[in-house]
């Protein structure tokens, strides 16, 4: 254990928390359904991607704006709440991986009620001259719950 000189500094670890606090922007313009937040989060160059759960990839920030537009036009209600939350940072190349626990209401949902689900995302950074900014977001649904009855079948 090294001791730290008085009035030092602690460096913040490789950017982690500026990486959480891009990775926790995403989800609060997608949450709030806000097309210009969504897009200040995305690195538009090179050719940002996007994979929502059972769907094919959106490649190009135009095309993936236009998918947002659609999703919000038609998610009235969505919230995420984020566990397992891991993240990576080296040099200026970042990722966080989480499990998105969401509860929506909308197409699927009961009607006057909500639907629950819940999706493994990879969450893919760059550093830019203004920050952290997103580049790839891949989330896939988790199928089961993989609970000790499944294990033993």
């Amino acid at each position: 254990m090294t001791e730290e000189q008085p009035g030092a500094r602690r460096a913040e670890p490789s950017g982690e928390n500026a990486v959480l606090t891009a990775n926790t922007a995403f989800y609060n313009a997608f949450e709030a359904g806000d097309l210009d937040l969504m897009a200040a989060v995305w690195l538009p160059e090179p050719d940002p991607v996007c994979i929502h759960p059972g769907n094919a990839a959106i490649s190009g920030y135009s095309e993936m704006m236009r998918a947002w537009a659609m999703i919000f036009a038609n998610t009235p209600y969505i919230q995420f709440f984020l566990t397992d939350v891991q993240v990576r940072v080296d040099e200026d190349v970042a990722y966080v991986t989480c499990t998105e626990n969401v509860l929506s209401s909308g197409e699927g949902a009961p009607e006057e009620g909500f639907a629950g689900g819940k999706a493994f995302a990879t969450n893919v950074f760059r550093r830019t001259s203004s920050g952290w900014r997103l580049w790839i977001h891949h989330a896939s649904p988790v199928l089961s719950s993989g609970g000790p009855q499944e294990e033993a079948e």
